[in-house]
């Protein structure tokens, strides 16, 4: 039986002292909701930091059967840990030695400040006034919420997806911070594929009747804009091999109709069951926060590096280890992703270790295969 776990909450600013973002907006005032995991030392030096993917939360381990002020978006599916399999005593994040921080991304609807927050200036919520958001915004919020918490130099980052992302930037912003880096199904910089496959989905939410420029709050969510905007992307987190496994197991209910069109195949049935499970789950705004900071990203450019040989020369200079995996079947994350990720690595001369898994699961391989991670995590971890 997993141990309950409870969401914390960190404030960063305020009316009177505002948080400036990247791009030069103003919020007044930050939370960032968090969990932590097993105990930080004297020093802290035990601490790992982790950072969860596009749709993910900060609730990566235990059970969390509610969250403080979080209205129906907090569904049954979400109340266990996303990587309860990799998190817990004796595991390859192992809670008996180390301190573990996840913390919901700035923009997000778990907690953290997001476009459904208040606007303490107009007392209602943000809505298409909420900023965009970077990967340096993350960063720089998550690493002011370590400080918080008396963390010293972190064991390592760790981020999966997205989330990989933001590992890197926090660990070329903050160098000296962290001694390791685990980068899972991730990249150095957003491919034109997926910068299209995202432009899909931003259109997707866009085009919905209800989507009102982002100020729906009051009336009606676009459920059907976001529905579409996750099946778009649902077919490269999932290989299509295990989709068409899973659909197999469906039949086609009888309320699978559009306006005019009848669902006619398990297939289809199954991605407009994932569509409308995840419209219960999330908030239309934050996804268009996260994949716009998806869409952009550029790890030089988020660390303020002229170079990649200048951004990965500070990794060098700080003696950091680098663990980046592949995974074979990704159609999200291509493995040539974490190839280019690792070439400039190697060219900084960084300690890197590349290991590519096998697997027939694609992208989601990292949330339903630990026996392939565990061993390569844990010995990075214990040297």
């Amino acid at each position: 039986m997993s141990a309950e776990t409870v969401t914390k909450f960190f404030h960063i600013g305020g009316s009177d002292e505002p948080v400036r973002l990247r791009d030069g907006s103003m919020l007044g005032g930050v939370t960032i909701a968090y969990e932590t995991h097993g105990e930080l030392n004297a020093d802290g030096s035990n601490a790992i930091l982790l950072f969860h993917a596009l749709s993910g939360s900060h609730h990566a381990a235990g059970i969390t059967p509610s969250i403080e002020g979080l209205d129906g978006l907090w569904q049954p599916e979400l109340h266990d840990g996303w990587w309860e399999t990799m998190i817990g005593e004796g595991k390859a994040i192992d809670t008996s030695k180390y301190f573990i921080v996840c913390a919901n991304y700035l923009g997000g609807c778990y907690g953290s400040t997001g476009p459904g927050s208040i606007d303490p200036e107009t007392g209602a919520p943000y809505g298409s006034k909420f900023p965009s958001v970077s990967a340096a915004d993350q960063a720089e919020m998550v690493h002011a919420l370590i400080d918080s918490l008396g963390v010293g130099t972190l064991v390592a980052v760790i981020g999966p997806s997205v989330g990989g992302l933001v590992a890197t930037t926090f660990a070329t912003r903050f160098p000296e911070r962290v001694r390791n880096v685990i980068a899972i199904a991730s990249g150095f910089k957003t491919t034109v594929l997926n910068k299209l496959i995202l432009f899909e989905q931003i259109l997707a939410i866009e085009n919905d009747p209800h989507f009102n420029g982002g100020d729906y709050y009051a009336d009606q969510p676009p459920l059907y804009g976001l529905a579409l905007a996750r099946m778009i992307s649902h077919k490269t987190f999932v290989h299509l091999d295990s989709i068409e496994k899973r659909a197999r197991q469906d039949v086609v209910q009888p309320d699978d109709i559009l306006a005019w069109y009848r669902v006619r195949d398990q297939f289809q049935s199954y991605m407009l069951h994932q569509g409308k499970k995840f419209v219960k789950r999330f908030d239309a705004n934050t996804y268009l926060r996260i994949i716009d900071m998806w869409s952009r990203y550029d790890a030089a450019h988020e660390g303020d590096a002229e170079t990649p040989a200048d951004l990965f020369g500070r990794s060098k200079l700080a003696g950091q280890r680098w663990l980046v995996f592949s995974i074979d079947s990704d159609f999200c994350f291509y493995p040539e992703e974490q190839a280019e990720l690792v070439k400039h690595l190697e060219t900084a001369k960084v300690d890197v270790m590349h290991i590519t898994v096998h697997s027939e699961k694609g992208h989601d391989s990292f949330l339903l295969e630990p026996d392939l991670y565990t061993p390569h995590i844990s010995w990075v971890l214990g040297r």
